[in-house]
C-alpha cells in the first residue's frame, strides 16, 4: 500500500507512540499484558480509515483525529480479547491470545480496561459526538453477535438478516472509524454521515470477503470450512439453500448440524456451493458493496489521500487473507 504509506505514513507513525502511551499502566501486571498487546498489533486499517476519512472530509488531522483513531483502536482491541475468550481461542494472529497466556478472567479484565481507557480518553476531551458513534457501534456489534448466535440454532438465516447480521457484527467498527474520522475535522452532520455510510458498505464488502476465504475462493493455505464446522450462515451458503431443491438443501442442513466435524462431509457441502453458484453470487455482492461505497467519495476532490483510500479499499477487498 505504497499510495496509503506516502499519504499518511508520518501521521500513522505519531499515532503508534501515541496509542502505545494511551494504554500504559502503572500496574506491573496490566502494563506487561499492554505491552504484549502492542507488540502484536494487527495492520492498524481502522485508524488507516480515521486518518484519511478526516483528510479527504476536512482540511487536515488534529489532535481530535489522533484520539479518534486511538479509541477505535482500543475498541476494536478490546472486542478481539472479548471474542476469544467467547469462543476459547487460543490463537489470535498467530500468537497465544491473551486468555491462552493469562487465562480467561485476567482477559475479560483487559478488554474492560481498554474499554475504560477509549471512554476517558474521549470524556477527558469532551469528544462527545466521537464517543457517541463509537458507542453506537459497540451496542450494534453485540446486538448483531447474539443475532447470529440466536439463528445459528436453527439454521434458519435468510439473506437480509444475513446482511442485518454483518452490517452491526462487522460493519458498524469500520463504520464508527470512517465517521468519527471524518467528524474529527469538519463538525460537519452531513459529511459524518456520508462517511458512516461509506464505511458500512466497506465493512459489509470486507465480511463477505471473509465469507468466500472459507470456500477456498483464494488459495491462502489456510484450511477451509471452519464457518460450517462452526455452524456459521455465510452468504454463499445462504445462496445454495435458497437455490437447493428440498432433498439437497435438508441434506446440507444434516451435515452442518450433526456431521460438521467429518472433514469428508464438510467438503461435500464446500461443494455443492461451489457447484451452485454460491461462490460467484457472494462475489458479485462484494464487489457491488465496495462500488457503491466508492461512488459516495465521487463528490469530494481528487488528492492523494482520495486515492490512497481507494487503494485501501481495494487491498481490503483483493487481500490473500
Amino acid at each position: 500500500m505504497e499510495l496509503v504509506t506516502e499519504a499518511i505514513g508520518s501521521e500513522l507513525a505519531i499515532f503508534e507512540k501515541k496509542f502505545s502511551d494511551s494504554v500504559k499502566s502503572s500496574k506491573p501486571l496490566l502494563d506487561r499484558v499492554m505491552r504484549f498487546i502492542i507488540r502484536r498489533k494487527g495492520k492498524q486499517m481502522r485508524p488507516m480509515f480515521v486518518f484519511l476519512s478526516a483528510h479527504i472530509a476536512g482540511s487536515g488531522i488534529t489532535e481530535k483525529t489522533y484520539r479518534a483513531a486511538a479509541l477505535i483502536e482500543l475498541l476494536h482491541t478490546a472486542t478481539l480479547v472479548h471474542d476469544d475468550v467467547v469462543d476459547n481461542s487460543m490463537i489470535r494472529r498467530n500468537f497465544f491470545s491473551i486468555n491462552a497466556l493469562w487465562k480467561n478472567k485476567i482477559a475479560v479484565l483487559v478488554g474492560d480496561y481498554l474499554l475504560s481507557k477509549g471512554l476517558l480518553l474521549s470524556l477527558e476531551n469532551e469528544d462527545f459526538k466521537i464517543l457517541k458513534i463509537t458507542s453506537r457501534a459497540v451496542k450494534e456489534m453485540s446486538e448483531g453477535e447474539l443475532l447470529q448466535m440466536e439463528k445459528a440454532r436453527k439454521l434458519d438465516i435468510k439473506e437480509d438478516v444475513y446482511f442485518e447480521i454483518i452490517r452491526s457484527k462487522t460493519a458498524s467498527l469500520l463504520s464508527a472509524a470512517c465517521s468519527a474520522g471524518a467528524y474529527s475535522t469538519t463538525d460537519n452532520e452531513e459529511i459524518t454521515e456520508s462517511f458512516r455510510l461509506f464505511g458500512e458498505k466497506i465493512g459489509i464488502a470486507f465480511q463477505i470477503k471473509d465469507d468466500l476465504f472459507d470456500y477456498g475462493a483464494d488459495n491462502i493455505g489456510k484450511p477451509t470450512g471452519i464457518d460450517i464446522k462452526e455452524k456459521k450462515m455465510t452468504l454463499p451458503l445462504i445462496y445454495t439453500l435458497q437455490k437447493a431443491d428440498n432433498q439437497i438443501k435438508r441434506k446440507i442442513i444434516y451435515i452442518i448440524k450433526n456431521q460438521n466435524t467429518d472433514r469428508k462431509k464438510v467438503d461435500e457441502v464446500i461443494n455443492y456451493v461451489k457447484q451452485s453458484g454460491g461462490i460467484e453470487y457472494a462475489a458479485k455482492k462484494m464487489i457491488d458493496y465496495k462500488n457503491d461505497a466508492l461512488a459516495i467519495l465521487d463528490i469530494y476532490p481528487d488528492n492523494i489521500y482520495k486515492k490512497a483510500m481507494i487503494e485501501l479499499v481495494n487491498y481490503a477487498i483483493d487481500r490473500k487473507y
